[in-house]
């Protein structure tokens, strides 16, 4: 990402430019601003945008290979193309010598480092992958923005903050613009306003959940699943959370058994540090038996849902009675 900034600020950009991973916000700041800077003050005329998997290979050759109008570059991006992963051999094969004038951007959230398209990316142009942020980053982000609103805010409330809104930066966003409207007449950002405004992550739901099943609080369980199903969420969707809860809790566990400490844990299951010590806590509160044998219910549940055995609501429901008991 270091020499991506670079190339976008002194103008010496590659041809070739592939952004991918699991931060979709980066990802779109870095899009435009390379459109920016390879479009200058904005040129339609020599501007092209395709997106998603039937894009015509051979429309975007011709393209490429037409002179720009009144202009040294013809920019033309591509997104969710799902050419990096399989089928985009032909442009591969094109991008080895492409036209001198034509600039591509290509945005993929997964990409399969063997495919040939990567491998001609990277060795030709530039791929970046922009991954989840980590706490500091992210805390720096969010206090940067909040100084630039002229608002203060406590460890204690910034931690609140960043447990209900999770990691993904364009919540985060649009959370904070939410709040900072909400506190306008305000020096300092305290636990009240975020419980009033914040909206909490259907992850972190599951999550309040799982606590309520390992604590056997049945009653509780059960609202918080029909609070769910209120909010409209699908039960498929609930069950496959729980899943991944479950699945999520028993790596914990097994790592934590092994010694290793919230960070390391959180970076090899794919957690923010500042949640992977609370999933060890929950863990805890599971024997490792309880944890394999769920894990296992949950895929019946499915099963049975999609044979037609038993309705979905009903499959859910039956699931938390059973752990929450």
């Amino acid at each position: 990402m270091q020499k991506l900034n670079e190339e976008i600020k002194t103008g010496d950009l590659k041809q070739i430019y592939l952004l991918y991973g699991e931060e979709a916000y980066l990802i779109k700041q870095y899009r435009d601003r390379l459109k920016a800077a390879l479009m200058g003050d904005g040129d339609a005329m020599n501007y092209h945008y395709f997106e998603g998997k039937d894009i015509n290979i051979g429309e975007i050759i011709d393209l490429a290979q037409t002179l720009p109008f009144f202009s040294d570059r013809r920019v033309i991006i591509m997104e969710n193309s799902g050419l990096c992963k399989h089928g985009g051999e032909t442009l591969a094969e094109y991008l080895n010598e492409p036209a001198e004038s034509a600039y591509f951007v290509l945005v993929e959230k997964e990409v399969d480092k063997r495919s040939k398209l990567y491998k001609t990316i990277n060795a030709k142009g530039r791929a970046v992958e922009f991954k989840t942020q980590d706490e500091s980053v992210l805390r720096r982000w969010i206090l940067g923005m909040l100084k630039r609103e002229n608002k203060k805010i406590s460890e204690r409330s910034l931690q609140l903050f960043m447990e209900k809104t999770g990691s993904d930066m364009a919540n985060i966003s649009k959370e904070l613009e939410k709040l900072v409207c909400y506190c306008m007449d305000k020096e300092e950002i305290n636990e009240k306003d975020i419980e009033a405004v914040c909206i909490r992550q259907i992850n972190n739901r599951i999550f309040d959940m799982m606590n309520c099943v390992a604590e056997k609080k049945q009653k509780k369980t059960m609202e918080l699943y029909y609070d769910l199903l209120a909010l409209k969420e699908p039960p498929m969707r609930i069950l496959f959370l729980l899943s991944r809860q479950f699945n999520l809790l028993m790596q914990v566990k097994e790592l934590s058994k092994k010694g290793y400490n919230s960070k390391t844990i959180g970076e090899t299951v794919g957690l923010p540090p500042f949640a992977a010590g609370k999933y060890m806590t929950q863990a805890s509160k599971f024997s490792k038996e309880a944890l394999r044998l769920a894990v296992s219910d949950c895929v019946a549940a499915e099963e049975a849902v999609k044979s037609g055995k038993m309705n979905d609501v009903l499959s859910v429901e039956l699931l938390l009675i059973k752990y929450s008991s």
